[in-house]
């Protein structure tokens, strides 16, 4: 989801909600403690030199249980990021504590925003000599060639 996304959707929220992969709610009294630039440069296993760039929330709790960030107060969070630091509509990335920093990508279901699971991955993996993933195929699934006899598998006749 990209910034622009999330500054439109907050138009029309009445609050602001964040949920888990789990489907647990981030609890209600949690502040955006940044929202900024993440660059990433670096090289892959495969030689190939890259470049990623995020927008970047951060989400925190306290116990100060009172707290509610209302829309507005966090469109305009993000628009003062926009003007200070020159961010772009860039994908969103969320970190978020767990047992570690937790980094989710966004998403909206129409009422909350989705904390999506984010997975490592090797970028070079015609480079790295990571196999193809085969094709999985059922034997009953497969059709007899013209020249081949009419027996198909499952039919009883072999």
């Amino acid at each position: 989801m990209k910034l622009s996304q999330v500054k439109s959707v907050l138009e029309n929220l009445q609050e602001v909600n964040f949920q888990l992969p789990s489907g647990e709610l981030v609890p209600a009294h949690f502040h955006v403690t940044e929202v900024g630039e993440i660059t990433k440069h670096f090289i892959d296993c495969g030689g190939t030199v890259r470049h990623e760039k995020v927008a970047n929330f951060q989400l925190w709790e306290a116990n100060d249980y009172d707290h509610r960030l209302k829309p507005q107060k966090l469109k305009n969070i993000i628009s003062l990021s926009e003007r200070t630091l020159g961010l772009g509509d860039l994908e969103v990335e969320v970190e978020y504590q767990s047992s570690t920093i937790g980094k989710y990508d966004l998403d909206f279901d129409g009422q909350n925003f989705l904390f999506i699971n984010k997975f490592t991955n090797c970028l070079a993996q015609d480079k790295c000599g990571i196999p193809a993933e085969k094709l999985k195929v059922s034997l009953v699934d497969l059709t007899a060639e013209k020249s081949a006899p009419s027996c198909k598998p499952g039919s009883g006749c072999c």
